[in-house]
């Protein structure tokens, strides 16, 4: 069964950075598109990061680009996402997943605020 747990988050100050993790299970994350998505209280799901299947291309929304960086360790099987430079404007519940799909997880609160 594919299980997905993220870790990681919580409340940092604006210009601070975060790593977030996520421990997949039931698939492995060496060759598999991996995703991180996060929720805005009240918005659409969205997402902020893509890293490919062969672990060679990242993609990344506009407004992280830069400040965020999407990796694996295939050895723990586990996804990170490293953010810094964090703005007020990057708090939401952060989700991450593959592709073909899995069902969610429950995500992790990143606040950034002073």
């Amino acid at each position: 069964q594919v299980q997905l747990v993220e870790s990681g988050g919580g409340l940092v100050q604006p210009g601070g950075s975060l790593r977030l993790s996520c421990a997949a299970s039931g698939f492995t994350v060496s060759n598999t598109v991996l995703f991180w998505y996060r929720r805005v209280q009240g918005k659409e799901r969205e997402l902020v990061a893509t890293l490919s299947s062969t672990g060679s291309s990242t993609n990344y929304k506009n407004s992280v680009k830069g400040r965020f960086t999407i990796s694996r360790d295939n050895a723990k099987n586990t996804v990170y996402l490293q953010m810094d430079s964090l703005k007020p404007e990057d708090t939401a519940v952060y989700y991450c997943n593959r592709w073909p799909f899995a069902s969610w997880g429950q995500g992790t609160q990143v606040t950034v605020s002073s």
